[in-house]
């Protein structure tokens, strides 16, 4: 009987390690580090090792684990528009993808074709072989995983054995990582991060909520109904996507998070209790959460003022809008009813905020605060009188932000 090699039982172990679906550890990053690892510390001729996965996502088109020895795993993601550029068209990445067969360089060959342009920095970096073969899920889907030596002769017939040997339990891990990780992708695509969260820690039934306290801004864009009247789809589309292209991303960079799209408005919060809030707790966590608010509210308005001239002269409308803010203790939670549920917030202080963004209106301001968000808010404000406000019994006092800020 032959004597099995050490670098045939590193894969071996690792084989059985994965099969077993991985235990021991939490994350992707980590399944990598601890298979190469495995390998390279058995004797396997390991130089790198790397695993690209495809995702479904609204801006990115897949992440990339690559492993060095004696390096943590790096993670990388690749935007969506990758896939345009003479860098990917030149990888054999997406002709794993498409081929669904391996790829083969063995650069210590004279004869080998350097068909990709990453086979030159392999080959400064004293690569003499590099192996990718597809990673198959069992929904048809096509990802890669790859490898590379610097052994004298590059791999053996017994190294590439080994590696198709680990391609189908590696893939298997992948896959339940990867669809986990899709899962909450989706969520937070269309209810947000917090939500995304709650919902996966098992947040699905009806009733399901507790009672946070948190900022709250209610955006809405003016004309957009008579707009729409007269305008196609694709061109309304257009339109409100320009808007809160402007307010989606002020709102996270300020530590806050949309919570819900309605037609041409959002509800977004900025939470100051609860596991969705940020490291400060008391009267620090409510005084960042509402400058954050605040801030993000005068990003809005920069935003939007900086788009103006394009939108107008693109879609022939004037950026108009109305932003309320008001902090307090809100609903958290699921309501609906059966199957059909939906995470939101709701409360006086949603009604009062969502209220308050009609009056900005007629008080011809596009920033308004509550009376209670200006008392506490750090950033300095000025009044603008008590009005009417409908559903509450007494005038409302209003205000907005200071005209030095």
């Amino acid at each position: 009987m032959p004597v099995m090699t050490a670098s045939a039982r590193a894969v071996q172990d690792s084989v059985a390690w994965l099969m077993q679906g991985a235990p021991g550890v939490d994350h992707p990053q980590d399944v990598l580090q601890r298979l190469a690892d495995g390998l390279h510390g058995g004797g396997f001729p390991l130089h790198r090792m790397a695993v690209f996965v495809t995702t479904l996502h609204p801006t990115l088109f897949g992440r990339a684990f690559l492993w060095r020895p004696g390096q943590p795993v790096e993670v990388l993601e690749a935007p969506s528009g990758i896939v345009q550029s003479e860098e990917y068209r030149r990888n054999p990445i997406p002709r794993v993808l498409e081929t669904r067969s391996p790829i083969r360089r063995r650069l210590c060959d004279g004869d080998c074709p350097r068909d990709f342009l990453i086979l030159e920095e392999m080959a400064r970096d004293g690569v003499t072989d590099y192996y990718i073969q597809p990673l198959l899920f069992s929904g048809g889907q096509v990802h890669a995983f790859s490898a590379t030596t610097r052994a004298p002769g590059g791999f053996s017939h017994a190294d590439i054995a080994g590696l198709e040997g680990l391609c189908a339990p590696l893939a298997r891990v992948a896959e339940a990582y990867a669809y986990r990780r899709t899962a909450a992708n989706f969520l937070t695509t269309y209810v947000g991060r917090n939500a995304a969260e709650r919902i996966l820690g098992g947040g699905i039934h009806l009733g399901h909520s507790e009672t946070i306290r948190a900022a709250v801004i209610a955006a809405d864009l003016r004309g957009f109904s008579a707009y729409a009247n007269v305008h196609d789809g694709a061109r309304v589309l257009a339109l409100l996507n320009r808007f809160f292209d402007c307010l989606v991303p002020a709102i996270e960079a300020h530590g806050g998070e949309v919570l819900k799209f309605m037609g041409d408005g959002l509800i977004a919060i900025f939470p100051m209790t609860g596991p969705q809030a940020g490291p400060l707790t008391g009267a620090s966590a409510e005084a960042e959460a509402l400058a954050g608010a605040h801030d993000a509210a005068l990003a809005i308005r920069a935003a939007l003022d900086a788009a103006r001239p394009a939108v107008r002269a693109e879609l022939d409308f004037d950026l108009r809008y109305g932003l309320a803010l008001h902090y307090g203790d809100v609903l958290f939670g699921n309501i609906g009813a059966g199957s059909r549920l939906d995470f939101t917030v709701i409360g006086p202080v949603v009604n009062l905020a969502a209220r308050l963004e009609s009056v900005a209106r007629d008080l011809a301001q596009d920033i308004v605060l509550s009376a209670d968000f200006a008392a506490a808010c750090p950033r300095p404000t000025r009044a603008l009188g008590a009005v009417p406000v409908r559903g509450f019994g007494e005038d409302v006092a209003v205000y907005a932000p200071s005209l030095e800020t």
